[in-house]
């Protein structure tokens, strides 16, 4: 996962003080159209959109252009949404972020708190290097398949439990499990109930295979063949974690729009779904054992100073999609970037967006 650099950012400010932000920000789209750069860039200030552009193809077989409508996979951006399931929950009485995820799940690994899961501090080992050795991958295994492989197999900590940061999709995993527990409910109605529906993200969802496939709009991502032609990324089975991996549940999966990704921006704002004081404990860095701090909240990267005050951001990685949602909670700016050909464009773009809020 990419972390956006505010040296560099501070950087890129100084170098292109003498030009208008919105040039700036077009000359940006021009060159990565140029490039060859696929995907959707939003731009907000107040929840208010300043510039939103589509480049590139939802399909390069099929030669069909993108729209800003376009829904895309938000690979691990979805971390945020099950972390606010967590809070919710946390909330409603039914766990606590300091409980141990051993009290609801049979797990070979004691002593590992919510609060680790959710910050990456736990320890855990990759469960998808396990299932990647292990695994049938002409099948589709969700989240008791990797509780049973990592029972099975038990592969060792890589850390004590707050001794530092790693980034964890097997925390995520854990974390939806547990909340699939407490709730009684499965993890992706859960997501419609609590997140989706009551914000109205009307094109967000967690989808399957098939069900992506029968959405008109949805951005296949994309990778390069061996003649350098961007095919559909879905070519590449034994390599695509998202199709033999197709159930699993917490750490990625749910697909949406740049727009959705903004009416959620703004909910965050808007006290509808956690307390204020909840969510700046999300929005807080983790205190580990040696007293020193880890800048990853509870779904987000957390920066205390960017050009804009505090930012909380968060990319996402799949076979053929990047993603990215940059939020400046102080001024209430936001910079999604939705990519389906996987090109090193994407960081420009940020960049040249960061740059344009300054003064639109």
């Amino acid at each position: 996962m990419k972390k956006l650099s505010t040296l560099l950012l501070l950087s890129v400010f100084g170098a292109y003080a003498s030009f208008s932000q919105q040039k700036i920000l077009e000359a940006a789209y021009l060159q990565a159209e140029q490039n060859g750069f696929s995907g959707v860039v939003l731009v907000a200030n107040d929840g208010k959109i300043l510039s939103e552009k589509a480049i590139g193809f939802r399909s390069f077989e099929e030669s069909i252009p993108l729209q800003s409508t376009d829904i895309f996979e938000m690979a691990s951006v979805s971390k945020q949404f099950t972390a606010m399931m967590v809070m919710l929950c946390q909330e409603k009485g039914l766990l606590q972020f300091d409980d141990l995820a051993e009290e609801y799940l049979d797990v070979p690994y004691k002593g590992i708190s919510i609060r680790h899961l959710l910050t990456h501090t736990s320890g855990l080992p990759d469960y998808q290097a396990i299932m990647d050795a292990y695994w049938d991958k002409s099948k589709a295994a969700g989240n008791p398949d990797i509780l049973e492989y990592l029972n099975r197999y038990a592969p060792p900590k890589s850390f004590e439990p707050g001794e530092k940061y790693e980034y964890s999709n097997t925390g995520y995993v854990l974390l939806a499990s547990i909340l699939e527990k407490v709730t009684q409910k499965d993890f992706i109605e859960l997501s419609r109930e609590w997140i989706f529906q009551p914000l109205e993200m009307r094109n967000t969802d967690i989808r399957t295979l098939e069900e992506k496939a029968n959405v008109d709009n949805f951005a296949a991502g994309h990778l390069k063949d061996e003649s350098g032609k961007y095919v559909n990324a879905n070519q590449f089975r034994s390599s695509d974690y998202t199709l033999w991996l197709g159930n699993r549940k917490g750490p990625g999966r749910v697909s949406s729009t740049a727009q959705d990704l903004l009416i959620w921006d703004q909910a965050l704002y808007s006290g509808k779904l956690v307390s204020e004081k909840t969510l700046n404990e999300a929005f807080s860095p983790m205190i580990l054992n040696d007293g020193t701090r880890s800048y990853y909240g509870f779904g987000w990267d957390i920066e205390p100073k960017s050009p804009y005050g505090k930012m909380v951001m968060h990319t996402g990685d799949n076979p053929g999609y990047q993603t990215i949602i940059v939020r400046f909670i102080e001024e209430n700016k936001t910079i999604i970037v939705l990519n389906n050909n996987y090109h090193p464009d994407q960081i420009k773009l940020v960049e040249a967006a960061t740059l344009a809020l300054r003064k639109w």
